[in-house]
């Protein structure tokens, strides 16, 4: 294979507000964690144990904007990308790195309702905003009719 890919899908629950920075000409980026979780059972003692694993989403302009204004610590949201590194210096001149994940696409899922704080949310309980690739989950009704199978995606 000659080619590349650099892609993320996450499912989690954002672990603060949206932090946002505007630049000069209108732009903005917006910055929040999410967490998502994983479970296994300890064989040796059968108990479960849950691991948080923590990741930075970056989303720029309208997303951004868009993200500020609906999302809500706690909610649980679904985040396609791709990783970014980043290299900046400390106050000690020390090269350090920082990992992102650049978002193109984004589903809310947290129902309107189930947040309190969030009642200002689009009726549409699953904003999308998409850079540049459409949902693949939502077929026009020209298109061929998709089997339905034991796959979870």
């Amino acid at each position: 294979m000659s080619g590349t890919l650099n892609k993320v899908m996450l499912i989690g629950h954002t672990g603060d507000e949206v932090k946002m920075h505007y630049f000069e000409g209108g732009n903005c980026i917006g910055r929040f964690p999410i967490a998502t979780n994983d479970s296994y059972v300890n064989k040796s003692t059968n108990e479960r144990v849950t691991t948080t694993e923590w990741h930075n989403i970056v989303v720029r302009n309208k997303a951004a904007e868009i993200c500020e204004k609906y999302l809500n610590k706690g909610d649980k949201i679904y985040i396609e990308g791709r990783l970014k590194t980043r290299k900046w210096q400390d106050e000690q001149g020390k090269d350090r790195y920082s990992t992102e994940i650049q978002c193109t696409d984004f589903t809310f899922l947290t129902p309107k309702n189930e947040n309190p704080s969030s009642e200002s949310r689009p009726q549409n309980t699953t904003q999308q905003v998409t850079s540049s690739v459409s949902n693949p989950k939502e077929a026009s009704p020209d298109s061929p009719a998709t089997e339905e199978d034991d796959l979870p995606f």
